[in-house]
Protein backbone atom coordinates (compact mmCIF):
# COMPACT_ATOMS: atom_id res chain seq x y z
CA UNK A 1 0.00 0.00 0.00
CA UNK A 2 2.57 2.71 0.86
CA UNK A 3 4.81 1.39 -1.93
CA UNK A 4 2.30 2.39 -4.31
CA UNK A 5 1.79 6.18 -2.66
CA UNK A 6 5.69 6.87 -3.51
CA UNK A 7 5.13 7.29 -7.52
CA UNK A 8 2.33 10.05 -7.27
CA UNK A 9 3.85 11.31 -3.84
CA UNK A 10 7.39 12.02 -6.52
CA UNK A 11 5.08 13.29 -9.13
CA UNK A 12 3.30 15.73 -6.82
CA UNK A 13 6.63 16.95 -5.32
CA UNK A 14 8.08 18.35 -9.22
CA UNK A 15 4.81 19.09 -10.17
CA UNK A 16 5.05 21.50 -7.02
CA UNK A 17 8.17 22.47 -8.11
CA UNK A 18 7.42 23.13 -11.62
CA UNK A 19 4.59 25.46 -10.03
CA UNK A 20 6.62 27.48 -8.01
CA UNK A 21 9.40 28.05 -10.83
CA UNK A 22 7.11 28.90 -13.29
CA UNK A 23 5.48 31.43 -11.38
CA UNK A 24 9.35 32.88 -10.51
CA UNK A 25 9.84 32.89 -14.14
CA UNK A 26 7.11 34.78 -15.16
CA UNK A 27 7.09 36.97 -12.42
CA UNK A 28 4.04 35.88 -10.51
CA UNK A 29 5.94 36.21 -7.06
CA UNK A 30 9.33 36.39 -5.81
CA UNK A 31 11.35 33.35 -5.45
CA UNK A 32 13.75 32.61 -2.30
CA UNK A 33 16.49 30.24 -3.98
CA UNK A 34 17.94 28.98 -0.50
CA UNK A 35 14.46 28.63 0.69
CA UNK A 36 13.69 26.65 -2.21
CA UNK A 37 16.69 23.90 -1.59
CA UNK A 38 16.17 23.88 2.06
CA UNK A 39 12.55 22.56 1.79
CA UNK A 40 13.78 20.33 -1.78
CA UNK A 41 16.39 18.69 0.60
CA UNK A 42 13.97 17.94 3.89
CA UNK A 43 11.76 16.16 0.70
CA UNK A 44 14.38 14.54 -0.51
CA UNK A 45 15.79 13.14 2.97
CA UNK A 46 12.30 11.72 3.24
CA UNK A 47 11.99 9.73 0.58
CA UNK A 48 15.61 8.65 1.08
CA UNK A 49 15.10 8.03 4.60
CA UNK A 50 11.60 5.50 3.19
CA UNK A 51 14.08 4.01 0.89
CA UNK A 52 16.89 3.26 2.88
CA UNK A 53 15.24 2.20 6.16
CA UNK A 54 11.97 0.67 4.61
CA UNK A 55 11.61 -0.09 0.75
CA UNK A 56 15.32 -0.92 0.18
CA UNK A 57 15.20 -3.32 3.59
CA UNK A 58 11.96 -5.13 1.94
CA UNK A 59 13.07 -5.75 -1.75
CA UNK A 60 16.18 -7.20 -0.16
CA UNK A 61 14.09 -9.18 2.12
CA UNK A 62 11.68 -10.23 -0.96
CA UNK A 63 15.04 -11.32 -3.08
CA UNK A 64 16.16 -13.56 0.25
CA UNK A 65 12.67 -15.21 0.41
CA UNK A 66 12.72 -15.89 -3.62
CA UNK A 67 16.31 -17.73 -2.63
CA UNK A 68 15.10 -19.48 0.20
CA UNK A 69 11.71 -20.57 -1.47
CA UNK A 70 14.33 -21.89 -4.81
CA UNK A 71 16.55 -23.87 -2.18
CA UNK A 72 13.36 -25.96 -0.98
CA UNK A 73 12.25 -26.31 -4.26
CA UNK A 74 15.60 -27.36 -5.33
CA UNK A 75 15.59 -30.03 -2.56
CA UNK A 76 11.57 -31.14 -3.23
CA UNK A 77 13.08 -32.39 -6.46
CA UNK A 78 16.13 -33.80 -5.56
CA UNK A 79 14.07 -36.62 -3.48
CA UNK A 80 12.74 -36.79 -6.98
CA UNK A 81 15.51 -37.54 -8.59
CA UNK A 82 15.73 -34.20 -10.93
CA UNK A 83 19.12 -32.50 -10.38
CA UNK A 84 19.07 -30.11 -12.83
CA UNK A 85 16.58 -26.91 -11.91
CA UNK A 86 16.20 -23.84 -14.84
CA UNK A 87 14.20 -21.64 -11.49
CA UNK A 88 15.96 -18.30 -13.07
CA UNK A 89 16.55 -17.11 -9.37
CA UNK A 90 18.83 -14.59 -10.47
CA UNK A 91 16.63 -12.71 -13.01
CA UNK A 92 13.77 -13.36 -10.74
CA UNK A 93 15.98 -11.40 -7.57
CA UNK A 94 17.63 -9.06 -9.32
CA UNK A 95 13.53 -7.75 -10.71
CA UNK A 96 12.93 -8.20 -6.66
CA UNK A 97 15.69 -5.97 -6.11
CA UNK A 98 15.06 -3.18 -8.91
CA UNK A 99 14.13 0.34 -7.43
CA UNK A 100 10.67 1.42 -8.80
CA UNK A 101 11.24 5.06 -10.49
CA UNK A 102 10.25 7.51 -7.97
CA UNK A 103 14.05 6.12 -6.00
CA UNK A 104 15.96 7.88 -8.98
CA UNK A 105 13.99 10.69 -8.80
CA UNK A 106 14.06 11.46 -5.38
CA UNK A 107 16.04 9.31 -2.82
CA UNK A 108 19.11 8.90 -5.64
CA UNK A 109 18.90 12.68 -6.16
CA UNK A 110 19.47 13.77 -2.22
CA UNK A 111 22.74 13.47 -1.92
CA UNK A 112 23.30 15.58 -4.98
CA UNK A 113 20.60 18.22 -3.82
CA UNK A 114 22.44 18.37 -0.17
CA UNK A 115 25.77 18.90 -1.62
CA UNK A 116 24.42 21.51 -3.51
CA UNK A 117 22.47 23.35 -0.74
CA UNK A 118 25.62 23.42 2.03
CA UNK A 119 28.16 24.30 -0.69
CA UNK A 120 25.13 27.21 -1.49
CA UNK A 121 25.16 27.91 2.18
CA UNK A 122 28.39 27.50 3.34
CA UNK A 123 31.23 28.11 0.91
CA UNK A 124 30.62 29.72 -2.56
CA UNK A 125 27.10 30.88 -4.32
CA UNK A 126 26.85 32.05 -8.28
CA UNK A 127 24.89 35.56 -9.04
CA UNK A 128 23.97 36.93 -12.22
CA UNK A 129 24.81 40.48 -12.92
CA UNK A 130 21.81 41.88 -14.10
CA UNK A 131 22.42 46.02 -14.71
CA UNK A 132 25.04 47.76 -15.54
CA UNK A 133 25.41 49.63 -12.30
CA UNK A 134 28.75 48.11 -11.53
CA UNK A 135 30.51 49.40 -14.98
CA UNK A 136 33.22 48.89 -15.53
CA UNK A 137 34.10 46.58 -12.98
CA UNK A 138 31.08 44.04 -13.86
CA UNK A 139 29.15 44.43 -17.08
CA UNK A 140 26.24 42.50 -17.68
CA UNK A 141 26.05 39.18 -18.02
CA UNK A 142 29.05 38.30 -15.60
CA UNK A 143 28.51 35.20 -14.01
CA UNK A 144 30.00 35.69 -10.14
CA UNK A 145 31.28 33.73 -7.64
CA UNK A 146 30.28 35.30 -3.86
CA UNK A 147 32.33 33.57 -0.96
CA UNK A 148 29.97 33.18 1.78
CA UNK A 149 32.27 32.51 4.62
CA UNK A 150 34.36 35.16 4.14
CA UNK A 151 32.78 37.58 6.50
CA UNK A 152 31.41 34.98 8.80
CA UNK A 153 29.11 31.89 8.90
CA UNK A 154 25.33 32.40 8.66
CA UNK A 155 22.72 29.93 9.52
CA UNK A 156 20.87 29.26 5.93
CA UNK A 157 17.42 31.08 4.59
CA UNK A 158 17.58 32.65 8.15
CA UNK A 159 20.65 34.26 7.48
CA UNK A 160 21.90 34.58 11.14
CA UNK A 161 25.85 34.82 11.65
CA UNK A 162 26.83 32.55 14.24
CA UNK A 163 30.54 32.84 13.49
CA UNK A 164 32.56 35.82 13.12
CA UNK A 165 35.44 36.15 10.62
CA UNK A 166 36.48 38.58 9.02
CA UNK A 167 35.73 42.60 9.11
CA UNK A 168 33.50 44.34 6.10
CA UNK A 169 36.09 46.85 4.39
CA UNK A 170 36.03 49.63 2.34
CA UNK A 171 36.42 48.96 -1.37
CA UNK A 172 34.87 45.61 -0.90
CA UNK A 173 32.11 44.25 -3.20
CA UNK A 174 29.77 42.61 -1.89
CA UNK A 175 26.30 40.72 -2.21
CA UNK A 176 23.74 41.62 -0.08
CA UNK A 177 19.49 41.72 0.54
CA UNK A 178 17.90 44.99 -0.60
CA UNK A 179 16.90 46.62 1.75
CA UNK A 180 13.52 47.54 0.44
CA UNK A 181 12.90 44.40 -0.94
CA UNK A 182 14.73 41.62 1.08
CA UNK A 183 13.80 38.76 -1.35
CA UNK A 184 15.85 40.55 -3.74
CA UNK A 185 19.83 40.33 -4.05
CA UNK A 186 21.84 43.32 -5.06
CA UNK A 187 25.53 44.00 -5.40
CA UNK A 188 27.67 47.17 -4.78
CA UNK A 189 31.02 48.37 -3.18
CA UNK A 190 31.50 49.12 0.30
CA UNK A 191 31.98 53.29 0.66
CA UNK A 192 31.35 53.80 4.36
CA UNK A 193 31.53 51.81 7.17
CA UNK A 194 29.81 52.05 10.42
CA UNK A 195 30.75 55.68 11.83
CA UNK A 196 32.19 57.13 9.15
CA UNK A 197 30.98 60.00 7.46
CA UNK A 198 30.69 59.93 3.22
CA UNK A 199 29.87 62.82 1.33
CA UNK A 200 29.86 62.34 -2.25
CA UNK A 201 29.68 66.08 -3.37
CA UNK A 202 30.20 67.58 -6.89
CA UNK A 203 31.22 63.43 -7.82
CA UNK A 204 34.18 63.44 -5.78
CA UNK A 205 34.08 61.33 -2.99
CA UNK A 206 35.23 61.65 0.66
CA UNK A 207 35.52 59.86 3.87
CA UNK A 208 35.71 61.73 7.27
CA UNK A 209 36.82 64.69 5.55
CA UNK A 210 39.47 63.17 3.40
CA UNK A 211 39.39 62.97 0.02
CA UNK A 212 39.41 59.94 -1.25
CA UNK A 213 42.45 59.06 -3.57
CA UNK A 214 41.08 59.75 -7.66
CA UNK A 215 42.72 59.20 -10.51
CA UNK A 216 41.76 60.12 -14.61
CA UNK A 217 41.51 57.76 -17.11
CA UNK A 218 41.28 57.42 -20.72
CA UNK A 219 36.75 58.04 -21.10
CA UNK A 220 35.39 54.30 -21.33
CA UNK A 221 33.13 53.07 -24.27
CA UNK A 222 30.32 51.79 -23.45
CA UNK A 223 29.10 49.34 -25.89
CA UNK A 224 25.89 48.57 -24.64
CA UNK A 225 24.73 52.56 -24.68
CA UNK A 226 27.46 53.28 -27.27
CA UNK A 227 28.39 56.23 -25.13
CA UNK A 228 31.45 57.50 -24.00
CA UNK A 229 32.16 57.87 -19.81
CA UNK A 230 34.43 59.92 -17.72
CA UNK A 231 36.63 57.05 -16.50
CA UNK A 232 38.31 57.19 -12.99
CA UNK A 233 40.78 55.44 -11.00
CA UNK A 234 39.76 55.05 -7.27
CA UNK A 235 41.42 53.72 -3.78
CA UNK A 236 38.80 52.73 -1.11
CA UNK A 237 40.73 49.84 0.32
CA UNK A 238 44.22 48.44 -0.43
CA UNK A 239 43.59 47.78 -4.23
CA UNK A 240 42.08 50.60 -6.75
CA UNK A 241 39.14 50.22 -8.87
CA UNK A 242 37.43 51.65 -11.27
CA UNK A 243 34.29 53.82 -11.43
CA UNK A 244 32.41 55.77 -14.29
CA UNK A 245 30.44 59.31 -14.31
CA UNK A 246 28.54 61.40 -16.64
CA UNK A 247 28.99 64.88 -17.20
CA UNK A 248 25.96 65.06 -18.60
CA UNK A 249 24.11 64.25 -15.17
CA UNK A 250 23.89 66.18 -12.25
CA UNK A 251 25.53 65.93 -9.35
CA UNK A 252 22.37 66.03 -6.82
CA UNK A 253 20.30 63.40 -6.20
CA UNK A 254 16.75 62.73 -7.30
CA UNK A 255 14.44 60.11 -6.87
CA UNK A 256 15.23 59.20 -2.82
CA UNK A 257 13.58 56.73 -0.99
CA UNK A 258 11.76 57.26 2.94
CA UNK A 259 14.67 54.98 4.26
CA UNK A 260 15.84 54.39 8.08
CA UNK A 261 18.43 56.57 9.56
CA UNK A 262 17.73 58.62 6.78
CA UNK A 263 17.94 61.50 9.11
CA UNK A 264 21.63 60.80 9.33
CA UNK A 265 21.92 62.15 5.93
CA UNK A 266 21.74 65.39 4.21
CA UNK A 267 20.54 66.73 0.84
CA UNK A 268 21.96 69.53 -1.60
CA UNK A 269 22.12 70.80 -4.66
CA UNK A 270 25.91 69.55 -5.01
CA UNK A 271 25.15 65.84 -3.67
CA UNK A 272 24.88 63.89 -0.44
CA UNK A 273 26.48 63.24 3.18
CA UNK A 274 25.86 60.79 5.49
CA UNK A 275 27.02 59.54 8.82
CA UNK A 276 26.93 56.00 8.99
CA UNK A 277 25.01 53.74 11.65
CA UNK A 278 26.41 51.44 13.78
CA UNK A 279 25.85 48.16 11.59
CA UNK A 280 25.33 49.65 8.62
CA UNK A 281 27.46 50.07 5.31
CA UNK A 282 26.91 52.88 2.83
CA UNK A 283 27.19 51.41 -0.55
CA UNK A 284 27.84 52.25 -4.05
CA UNK A 285 27.88 51.17 -7.97
CA UNK A 286 31.16 52.25 -9.62
CA UNK A 287 28.78 53.13 -12.46
CA UNK A 288 27.96 56.52 -10.41
CA UNK A 289 25.25 58.38 -12.39
CA UNK A 290 23.84 54.53 -13.24
CA UNK A 291 23.27 53.27 -10.06
CA UNK A 292 20.81 52.86 -7.48
CA UNK A 293 22.39 52.75 -3.80
CA UNK A 294 22.80 54.19 -0.58
CA UNK A 295 22.17 57.53 -2.19
CA UNK A 296 18.61 56.91 -2.76
CA UNK A 297 17.30 53.75 -0.41
CA UNK A 298 19.55 54.50 2.81
CA UNK A 299 22.11 51.72 4.07
CA UNK A 300 22.92 48.35 4.38
CA UNK A 301 22.45 46.53 7.64
CA UNK A 302 25.05 43.96 8.54
CA UNK A 303 22.42 40.97 8.69
CA UNK A 304 21.97 41.60 4.82
CA UNK A 305 25.13 41.06 3.88
CA UNK A 306 25.47 37.68 1.85
CA UNK A 307 28.47 37.32 0.52
CA UNK A 308 32.15 38.80 -0.76
CA UNK A 309 32.07 38.77 -4.41
CA UNK A 310 35.65 38.24 -6.03
CA UNK A 311 35.61 36.32 -9.12
CA UNK A 312 33.87 36.04 -12.45
CA UNK A 313 33.23 31.83 -13.55
CA UNK A 314 31.60 32.84 -16.76
CA UNK A 315 30.18 35.40 -19.57
CA UNK A 316 28.66 33.61 -21.82
CA UNK A 317 29.11 36.89 -24.16
CA UNK A 318 32.70 37.80 -23.55
CA UNK A 319 34.92 35.18 -22.44
CA UNK A 320 37.85 37.39 -21.83
CA UNK A 321 35.82 38.34 -18.68
CA UNK A 322 36.64 35.11 -16.88
CA UNK A 323 38.62 36.27 -14.11
CA UNK A 324 39.11 37.79 -10.37
CA UNK A 325 38.63 41.64 -10.16
CA UNK A 326 39.22 44.44 -7.81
Amino acid sequence: MMSSLMNPLAAALYALLAIYLGGWWWGRWAGNFSLLLFLMSLAMLGFWLAERLHFRPAREAAAKALEVEAQRRRAELQKLGIAQVDDRLEEAQAQALMPPPWVEWTAGLFPIILAIFLLRSFLFEPFKIPSGSMIPTLAVGDLILVNKYHYGIRLPVINTKVVELHAVQRGDVVVFRYPVDPRADYIKRVVGLPGDTVAYLNKRLTINGQPVPTTALPDFYDEDSLRYAQQWQEQLGEKPHRVLTDKAVPPFVMGTFDHPHAQACSYTAEGVQCTVPPGHYFVMGDNRDNSQDSRYWGFVPDQNIVGRAFFVWMNFGNLGRIGGFN
